[in-house]
């Protein structure tokens, strides 16, 4: 690994190694045993975006996408970068390609739900807090 993220290159894809995908949501706690890895080739396809930062090697060492109808709104998620590489800037070029790419296509409504603490990061990047909002997950078959 070098200090310098001028050797990192991240740009949207539209495959990539399977293998390297579930690493990278296994890292970000996201992989359930239960996923077939097969399935990483539509998870990437049926994005609206997907991105990666590459290494020198040509290996994956983060990923965000975009999940989006194209007319209207723009959900970000899965953003995730190799804890080693963390703290280099990497995960804002992630987001700044992502956020280009929807704002191209003319999408205004770009929303995420963030982890907990980890609103410093989102918010330099003109993220903010969606007052009066509660983000929900559907858990009716528990």
């Amino acid at each position: 690994m070098t200090s310098s993220t001028d050797t990192i290159q991240v740009s949207l894809i539209k495959s990539w190694d399977n293998a390297e995908i579930v690493f990278l949501y296994k890292t970000g706690g996201w992989w359930k045993d239960t996923y077939d890895p097969a399935e990483i080739s539509r998870l990437i396809t049926g994005s609206f975006a997907f991105a990666v930062a590459v290494d020198t090697n040509g290996h994956a060492i983060g990923m965000g996408r975009v999940i989006s109808d194209g007319v209207s709104d723009a959900y970000i998620q899965d953003l995730v970068i190799l804890p080693v590489y963390r703290g280099m800037g990497i995960g804002t070029r992630i987001l700044s390609v992502l956020i280009k790419h929807c704002k191209q296509a003319g999408l205004s409504w770009i929303g995420l739900i963030a982890e907990p603490d980890s609103e410093e990061f989102y918010v330099p990047l003109g993220f903010e807090r969606m007052p009066g909002h509660i983000p929900m997950i559907y858990r009716g078959d528990q």
